[in-house]
C-alpha cells in the first residue's frame, strides 16, 4: 500500500476493464471493415476472411489488440480473489493466446472471398481453426468454473449466467464450424463470438466488484 492506496488491488480492477473493452472494440473494429472491404458479405463470410486480400493487415490487428486485451483480463481473473477459481483466468489467458494466434496464421480463402479467390485448404487455414477451436474452448471453460465460483458463493443467477453463456459459446461454435459454407453456420458463429465477449465482459465486472477497493480509506 501506497499513501492510502491498495496498488495490487487498483491493478487487479484495472486488468479486469480490459476484458470490458475487449469484445466491443473487436465488434465494431470488424464490422466496420467489414462495411468497407469490397465483396464482404456478413451472412456469407466470417470476420476471419478480413485478415486476407487487400488491407489485412488491419483485421490481424484487431485480432492482435484484442487478444492482448483478452490476456491481460485473464491476469486480472488470475490476480482476483475470486475461491479456488484461478482456473478461470488461465484459461481465459489461454483463450487470448489463442486469438492472437489466430491473426498470425490465416484462414483459408472461400470461393468469393477475397474477390477472385479460389477456395483451398492450407496448413494455415488448418491451424486458424484449432486456434478458434482452442479460443472458444477456453471462453467455455473458464465460464463453467466461474460458475461454480459462483454458485459457491450463494450468487445462484449469475452462475446459471456465466453456465448459459459457456454452454451457448461452445455450442455455436461447433455448430457454427460444421454448417460454416451457409449464412446458419455463419451466425451461428457469429452468437458463438458475441456470447464469449458478453461474458468476459459480465464476468470482468463481476469481479471487478469482488475486488477490494483500492483507496483503503473507503473500506
Amino acid at each position: 500500500m501506497s499513501d492510502g492506496l491498495d496498488v495490487p488491488a487498483a491493478v487487479t480492477r484495472s486488468m479486469l476493464g480490459w476484458g470490458v473493452v475487449a469484445g466491443p472494440f473487436y465488434l465494431v473494429f470488424g464490422l466496420i471493415l467489414a462495411l468497407t472491404r469490397d465483396g464482404f458479405d456478413l451472412t456469407r463470410h466470417s470476420l476471419s476472411l478480413l485478415s486476407l486480400g487487400e488491407g489485412d493487415w488491419l483485421q490481424i490487428l484487431n485480432f492482435t489488440l484484442t487478444g492482448i486485451m483478452v490476456i491481460v483480463a485473464g491476469w486480472g481473473l488470475l490476480r482476483a480473489p475470486t475461491d479456488r477459481s484461478r482456473g478461470t483466468g488461465i484459461a481465459v489467458i489461454i483463450a487470448g493466446a489463442a486469438l492472437v494466434l489466430a491473426g498470425i496464421v490465416r484462414p483459408d480463402p472461400v470461393a468469393d472471398f477475397p474477390p477472385g479467390a479460389e477456395a483451398i485448404a492450407t496448413a494455415s487455414g488448418i491451424l486458424h481453426l484449432v486456434m478458434g477451436a482452442v479460443q472458444f474452448i477456453g471462453l467455455t471453460v473458464a465460464a463453467l468454473i466461474l460458475a461454480g465460483t459462483f454458485a459457491r458463493r450463494g450468487e445462484r443467477g449469475r452462475a446459471l449466467v456465466s453456465r448459459i453463456l459457456g454452454i451457448i459459446v461452445i455450442v455455436a461454435f461447433l455448430a457454427g464450424a460444421a454448417l460454416s459454407a451457409s449464412p446458419v453456420g455463419v451466425g451461428l458463429l457469429w452468437a458463438a463470438v458475441v456470447a464469449g465477449f458478453a461474458w468476459l465482459l459480465v464476468s470482468c465486472v463481476w469481479v471487478y466488484r469482488i475486488v477490494p477497493h483500492p483507496d483503503v480509506s473507503r473500506r
